[in-house]
């Protein structure tokens, strides 16, 4: 999903407007949200942190991350302190290197869960986005970037990601929200 220099504008007025240090782009696996992202990241000058490098594998759901993003990176940067995270090597199932988050007047930090509640009281400002597309789409483009053999594990972070989100009220907390092909919806 890339948007358009019109959509790309309006969320980068937003983010300026909100004096948004965070910006969190979340939604449920394959609505778009890394590219989003990186779109963002380009026009910002700002550093990227993907959920994706957070999670401890399939198993804990989108809710496993967000405790790593807590204590590696929002704690650091809340208190002035360089922000610092381990890469899950997700075909080695271990943790791998780490990755400093250069200084940067914003941060972007994109995945399932990048906006769950702990982000709500980060003294930087928070712009949260949300981006989500229907489930056979977002399935369609999961198993084209992961192959067939993850189906099991698609349908499964499916069913747990819907159940954090349900308890995080991630889309109704949004300040913006997007389909996964780059529009605005018309409830924001």
């Amino acid at each position: 999903m890339t948007v358009t220099p019109e959509v790309l504008g309006g969320l980068l007025d937003r983010v300026r407007s909100a004096d948004a240090r965070l910006v969190c782009v979340d939604g449920p696996a394959g609505s778009g949200k890394t590219t989003l992202g990186a779109q963002l990241a380009d026009a910002l000058e700002a550093p990227v942190v993907h959920m994706d490098d957070l999670y401890e594998g399939w198993e804990p759901g989108p809710g496993g991350g967000a405790e790593n993003l807590r204590r590696w990176v929002l704690e650091p940067l809340a208190t002035g302190r360089r922000a610092r995270y381990r890469r899950y090597d997700w075909e080695s199932a271990g943790w791998a290197e780490w990755h400093e988050v250069p200084p940067s007047v914003h941060v972007i930090v994109e995945g399932c869960g990048s906006a769950a509640r702990q982000v709500d009281a980060f003294p930087g400002g928070v712009l949260r986005i949300w981006v989500e597309a229907d489930d056979d789409e977002r399935l369609r483009r999961g198993l084209a970037r992961d192959g067939e053999a993850a189906r099991d594990h698609w349908i499964r972070w499916m069913t747990d990601e819907a159940e954090h989100f349900a308890r995080e009220h991630t889309r109704e907390r949004a300040d913006v929200r997007l389909d996964g092909f780059g529009g605005l919806l018309t409830d924001t």
